[in-house]
């Protein structure tokens, strides 16, 4: 029989700050049985009556959310979506970097969330929300035009769907009515369906996706994505709320010099409530301190745009307890005999002693406790110093997968986030950076500029990804006027996308401008926008006080510090192609060896920073974290990377030699 104990030391840390990180909560998982109910109870209860009201009224209410740092805001959201998924439909919207691009980003990132699937449904939210408009659901004598199969047979006649929808919505307003009522067609077509999401969230599409939607444009304008918007709250005012929820606010514009702004957002909430805008709940949710710090520059009429404050409190030491119980909780089911107290082996002594009587905590440091608590227990003494950098190359694979699971292409995000990733990239690595380095207003946010080191000259550097060729040429264009003005600056392009045909405008002048020397046209790798995206989420929770690496909390410099140290970014192709990092070697090693397949070098690292990590481990349980990371490879091959490090005196073997499932693997001891 195994004891409490064994499990302890061969299992992963429960409380490992990897594995309760919160965020988008379409994202991550936030499991169920992880959730304390009476933390931040009074919170759920007061925007749960709001939803109740909407639910009457469908009057739009703004509620600014509001906490320490570390005490469960971001969670909080995820609980929400979870908790009033019958109720409302929910929207994650992260930071903006761009003030010019917010009602775009609001649109897009709204659009984004309507398109994912609510657990236990088969439609996603954008369907729900549309199958439950009242122009098909009113049963009413006077109204009942289709009698019960409206649904059906709308979606068997365009003209008369929109027609439809027209004649039941024609009092509210509706922008653009024709193209909108248009494309919510589209939506119940399959084969359209993704055209039309993307339309719907602002791409810029091609002239032969236009004519698959029978429209003229794209959504092309702030106004013009702020009407769309509107248009979703106007036209529910049958269905459920939905819940647009801001996170870490104080984040928006740092592209523009992180400066914390929320004017714009404010004064654009005012408007949304002055214009009668229906059915919106906005929840902010910031910094308390932030707050503080910004609210006596916030005009007077915005303050009154939000309808209600809501304070998350600190926990007692109960609540905190309550923690412990949840995260070791799958361990104690592993044994036949459960250990006389719920958070074995730690104990209410230990909370006392960090947490004196009466004084109160957040959920985050009460991690941070059980953490430092159990790896003691795990080795016997205290622990040595973390190395933050063997966290950091854990975290980023988690990070990395996620974000290789969810963009799938170069398109998903949009040209001032993809332009704001590659600068961020960049300023990490210790480049100046100027941002904006087109002349044109409209494409601006397409471009920069950044100086290699020991150089004079400056590079432009231009990303375009739009597949319409009107804009193409906009953007060749402005490439051309800059390059007049500034001859000696070299200008790189960055697209995948399609040129165009010869006899396009567009097409002749990015043969004129990027044939040759010193322009370059550089085709980016989906992988590449994986690398800028993971580093980008990891620099939002930095700037947010959220990014936490073992015992530690890390700022953006030292994110930047260990980046640097990690070398992690010198995998990105991209920044290989723009000079910014060294080019990966080409070797002549036999790529039938499988030591040589870089995946096995990279599941070799993961387990060897997994064991640094957690100081001692399980041999069998490094092999199944390892393969839930490196599918590919099999557990056969992993137990040989093991048998490496071993050899290679990386990691210590500790237990039978002929017994596996007995065996423990450890850091090697630093002299």
């Amino acid at each position: 029989m195994v004891s409490i104990e064994t499990i302890i030391q061969r299992s992963v840390n429960p409380f490992d700050p990897i594995s309760f990180k919160t965020g988008n909560f379409w994202r991550e998982n936030q499991e169920a049985s992880l959730t304390v109910d009476s933390i931040h109870k009074e919170a759920m209860v007061e925007i749960e009556t709001l939803v109740d009201q909407m639910a009457q009224d469908h009057h739009s209410r703004t509620i600014m959310l509001l906490g320490d740092s570390g005490s469960g805001k971001s969670y909080l959201l995820g609980r929400l979506k979870k908790t009033l998924k019958p109720k409302a439909f929910f929207a994650y919207i992260p930071p903006w970097s761009d003030h010019e691009w917010m009602r775009r980003h609001l649109l897009r990132h709204t659009v984004d969330s309507l398109m994912q699937v609510p657990e236990g449904e088969t439609d996603s939210q954008l369907m729900l929300w549309l199958k439950s408009l009242s122009a098909f659901t009113n049963r009413s004598l006077k109204q009942r035009i289709f009698d019960d199969q409206v649904w059906t047979l709308l979606q068997s006649n365009r003209k008369k769907f929109i027609t439809h929808l027209k004649k039941t919505y024609q009092s509210l307003g509706i922008a653009q009515a024709d193209s909108f009522f248009g494309i919510l067609y589209d939506l119940t077509n399959p084969e359209l369906y993704p055209t039309a999401c993307e339309w719907l969230r602002g791409d810029d599409l091609s002239e032969d996706s236009l004519q698959d939607l029978k429209l003229k444009r794209s959504i092309e304008s702030e106004e013009a994505a702020w009407e769309i918007l509107a248009n979703l709250g106007k036209i529910s005012t049958e269905t459920q709320p939905i819940v647009l929820c801001l996170d870490n606010v104080e984040l928006v514009g740092m592209g523009s010099g992180g400066s914390l702004n929320l004017q714009p957002l404010l004064s654009l909430n005012t408007r949304l409530h002055l214009e009668g805008i229906t059915n919106f709940l906005i929840i902010i949710n910031m910094v308390k301190n932030s707050w503080k710090t910004l609210v006596q520059r916030i005009q007077n009429s915005d303050r009154a745009g939000i309808h209600k404050f809501i304070f998350l409190k600190r926990i007692g030491l109960d609540e905190a307890e309550a923690i412990w119980a949840n995260r070791l909780y799958p361990l104690h089911q592993q044994v036949s005999i459960q250990p006389l107290s719920p958070i074995y082996p730690l104990t209410r002594q230990d909370l006392e002693e960090k947490f004196p009587s009466g004084s109160k905590t957040t959920p985050r440091s009460v991690l941070h406790l059980g953490r430092q608590l159990i790896e003691t227990y795990k080795i016997g003494q205290p622990a040595p110093p973390a190395d933050y950098g063997s966290g950091l190359k854990l975290l980023w694979v988690e990070e990395f997968k996620k974000t290789h699971k969810k963009v799938a292409k170069i398109s998903y995000f949009s040209a001032p986030e993809r332009i704001q990733m590659l600068q961020t990239a960049m300023e990490a690595l210790r480049l100046p950076v100027a941002p904006k380095f087109l002349l044109s207003d409209k494409l601006a946010s397409y471009s920069f500029s950044y100086q290699l080191s020991g150089e004079s000259e400056s590079i432009g550097v231009v990303w375009s990804e739009d597949p319409n060729m009107k804009t193409f040429f906009f953007v060749m264009d402005a490439c051309r006027r800059i390059i007049e003005q500034h001859p000696k600056t070299p200008v790189y392009l960055i697209r995948a996308e399609k040129v165009g045909e010869s006899k396009l405008k567009g097409y002749k002048l990015f043969k004129e401008l990027f044939t040759g020397s010193p322009h370059r046209h550089i085709t980016p790798h989906l992988d590449s926008l994986h690398y800028l995206a993971t580093y980008y989420t990891l620099v939002k929770e930095a700037l947010a006080g959220e990014l936490v690496i073992a015992d530690q909390e890390i700022s953006l410099t030292r994110l930047q510090e260990l980046i640097r140290e990690t070398e992690i970014l010198h995998g990105c192709i991209l920044l290989q192609d723009l000079g910014i990092v060294p080019a990966t070697p080409k070797t002549d090693s036999d790529p039938s060896q499988p030591e040589a397949a870089p995946q096995n070098l990279d599941a070799k690292d993961f387990i060897l920073n997994m064991v640094i990590n957690q100081h001692l481990l399980g041999r069998e349980t490094a092999i199944d974290n390892a393969h839930a990371k490196f599918d590919t490879i099999s557990p056969e091959r992993l137990n040989q990377l093991i048998d490496e490090l071993i050899q290679e005196r990386k990691i210590d073997l500790i237990g039978p030699l002929n017994d596996p499932k007995s065996q423990f693997i450890s850091r090697v001891p630093q002299v």
